[in-house]
């Protein structure tokens, strides 16, 4: 009989037992890949880790141009690095209506979860998901959809929340080592950024309890971090902060998303930190944390979707 005893418990997100079972309590629903009758986008499964079993989820629009490639979106997938995967129907919806309303190639990565796979591997998986994608660079890899139709010379990261943080990561790893056979990333999309630190910024709550929780889980999925300044979690400072390798950044925030202010303290330190580019801040008012993929239809959420859209377009 499985013991019922909690020894951890990260409501709504995830609750570990003393026995060592493990309990998502949400993103457990998968959907297959389709052709989306409400937005023409095509979707399939490719795997990119053959000897850790990972796949990810390409999509691309139906009635695309043959003679034209479309930028290419890699998206990693939020849920605090423990919940949710890349074939969820929030994610899946999710890159079907922004795939159909950029008109762009997108892959969207699945990553191994802690606490049972603990940080660094999502950071590694992420990684090598970002070498397969590279490898089409000469038209001669493995999957067609990215041979002919993706442009790996305009290239954005993407993500929401955890997601949005490995993006940064990625791209401050590919500002500083070069992918065999070359991406070039144009710009970053973090939306609802995971970014925490010891000392709370602006307006960020003080609240021990709420503090404590965030350091707690982020202790969880990355039991061998240094706490909550370490530059995975905290990244202004990292010391290689303005190697950011791409030319253009958009955050969005959310008012009342916990996580707000620190995304608006990331904006205001890459600004100043000798990184070369540009970067823009969206903020949604009297929204929360990742609104968008909870209410898609909303007013806020078809705003924050046209601004992505526009960045990822605009020359």
């Amino acid at each position: 009989m499985a013991n019922t005893e909690v020894a951890h418990d990260f409501s709504p997100f995830i609750r570990i037992y003393k026995d060592g079972r493990i309990e998502r309590l949400i993103g457990n629903d998968i959907v297959p890949p389709s052709l989306d009758p409400k937005t023409k986008v095509e979707s399939k499964d490719a795997v990119y880790s053959p000897e850790n079993g990972l796949s990810c989820r390409l999509y691309m629009p139906k009635n695309t141009n043959h003679d034209k490639k479309l930028p290419l979106l890699v998206y990693f997938h939020g849920g605090g690095f423990c919940v949710e995967t890349a074939f969820s129907p929030t994610y899946h919806n999710y890159l079907n209506t922004l795939v159909s309303a950029a008109n762009i190639v997108a892959v969207s990565v699945d990553y191994r979860r802690g606490p049972e796979h603990a940080l660094p591997i999502a950071y590694d998986d992420s990684w090598t998901a970002l070498k397969w994608v590279a490898s089409h660079s000469n038209g001669k890899g493995n999957e067609d959809w990215l041979n002919n139709h993706a442009d790996l010379q305009q290239v954005f990261f993407a993500g929401d929340s955890a997601g949005a943080n490995i993006a940064h990561n990625m791209g401050i790893r590919i500002g500083k080592e070069k992918l065999e056979g070359g991406l070039n990333v144009t710009g970053i999309v973090l939306v609802h950024p995971y970014f925490w630190g010891t000392e709370p910024v602006g307006t960020e709550t003080r609240e021990l309890a709420t503090r404590s929780f965030v350091e707690g889980l982020w202790r969880l999925v990355c039991p061998t971090t240094s706490g909550c300044d370490d530059p995975l979690l905290n990244p202004v400072l990292d010391p290689n902060f303005a190697s950011l390798g791409c030319n253009k950044v958009l955050v969005c925030v959310a008012e009342k998303d916990m996580l707000c202010q620190r995304g608006k303290f990331y904006c205001d330190n890459l600004g100043k930190c000798g990184w070369g580019g540009v970067v823009e801040i969206m903020e949604a008012k009297e929204e929360g944390h990742v609104f968008h993929l909870f209410t898609p239809t909303c007013e806020d959420a078809v705003t924050m979707l046209k601004r992505v859209v526009s960045f990822v377009n605009q020359d």
